[in-house]
């Protein structure tokens, strides 16, 4: 099953209303051309009104880089998932590493922020990977699966996720897990999948890499079978380079179907 391919960009806690606003506006019209891509850019809440305003009815979907699964209430500094498409958001990024590393999210809240986030009618991008610690001691998978087998637990028939498997020492440091090890982790999790929901929901299901992805190993990691495209961090807040990256998941998909 041929699945579409999808860029995210996430810009973590980077530029102000006016430096999002220019971004946008260039973005826009290059990102018009990757008909064969979905284009996401996920940015910080005081940017999302205006990035969701200006991406409306455009290839570019907007989202949120987090929120909390209560609809309302007494938790100050959180942003409830209702909230999210009112600013314009079709995406959220959930457990990305820094939040389960810094903030000590656990994968129980993963998990029903993920489920929170579909009965609000918006994509979840749901981020797993392990530390440099546990890969070297051998638990990479113990740690990755436990995460995926959470958040499957709680989807029912029909609802579906985009899964990012990011291994936390490449996130940010340059170092990049080779194709080959990306192409091993996200193969594991699809047969996973497999496994767990059946054929159907692993072959839909999207499964983007991220860790320190740029212009330069891109092409070589979207040629891998499993990598469905990438959550990129520092390499998508210029848009000339998230650009080549939306290239290189287009002429992935070229050559797939040639």
């Amino acid at each position: 099953m041929a699945r579409r391919p999808m860029m995210a960009a996430n810009w973590k806690m980077n530029k102000t209303v006016r430096e999002a606003e220019e971004y946008t506006a260039a973005l826009l019209p290059r990102a018009a051309d990757a008909e064969e891509v979905d284009v996401a850019v996920c940015v910080p809440f005081t940017c999302l009104h205006e990035v969701g305003r200006m991406a409306e009815n455009s290839a570019v979907t907007a989202g949120a880089q987090n929120f909390y699964y209560e609809d309302s209430g007494a938790f100050t500094g959180e942003v409830s998932a209702p909230m999210l498409p009112d600013v314009g958001a079709g995406t959220v990024i959930v457990g990305h590493s820094e939040r389960r590393e810094v903030i000590v999210e656990t994968d129980e809240m993963v998990s029903r922020k993920t489920k929170r986030a579909l009965e609000a009618d918006i994509l979840p991008i749901v981020c797993v990977g392990e530390t440099k610690g546990e890969r070297d001691a051998g638990g990479m998978w113990e740690k990755v699966s436990g995460q995926v087998r959470q958040v499957v637990e709680v989807l029912d028939d029909g609802e579906s996720v985009v899964f990012a498997y990011e291994p936390i020492w490449a996130i940010g440091t340059g170092d990049t897990a080779t194709p080959e090890d990306a192409q091993d982790a996200i193969g594991r999790i699809r047969d996973l999948l497999r496994e767990t929901k059946g054929d159907d929901f692993a072959d839909s299901v999207r499964i983007l890499y991220g860790g320190s992805v740029k212009p330069e190993n891109a092409a070589e990691i979207m040629a891998q079978k499993d990598i469905d495209g990438a959550l990129v961090g520092g390499a998508s807040l210029e848009v000339e380079s998230f650009v080549e990256l939306i290239g290189a998941a287009q002429n992935a998909t070229t050559q797939t179907e040639q």
